[in-house]
């Protein structure tokens, strides 16, 4: 079942701009933490950015000034505004949550993923 739906990734020039969305669907609830990982062809998984139910955020060192997380516990969305992006940042993006899930408690949920390639 799918708990989380990513959006936004696709081709851009170094330089330029993306905006990331997450949907979380109507199966999970009571959402804490929500986050942004990326994985790179070739390494692991890193954290790129959280936030918690309260709008508190933290960004990677990588990213910092460049890229920034916010959501809307309303809509149950969370985004990830990327900035003067670099090949560096090239990678697959995904979201996780920490919530509910109904009929299988408290977990921690991932998104399918999606591309962000940055590149001229």
């Amino acid at each position: 079942q799918v708990h989380l739906v990513e959006s936004g990734g696709g081709l851009v020039q170094p330089g330029g701009s993306l905006r990331l969305s997450c949907v979380a669907s109507d199966s999970i609830f009571m959402i804490d933490d929500r986050g942004w990982y990326r994985q790179a062809a070739g390494k692991e998984r890193e954290l790129v950015a959280t936030i918690t139910w309260s709008d508190i955020t933290s960004v990677a060192d990588s990213v910092k000034g460049r890229f920034t997380i916010s959501r809307d516990n309303a809509k149950k969305t969370v985004w990830l505004q990327m900035n003067s992006l670099k090949s560096e940042d090239t990678a697959v993006y995904y979201c996780n949550a920490r919530g509910v899930v109904r009929g299988k408690g408290y977990l921690e949920v991932w998104g399918q993923g999606t591309l962000v390639t940055v590149s001229s």
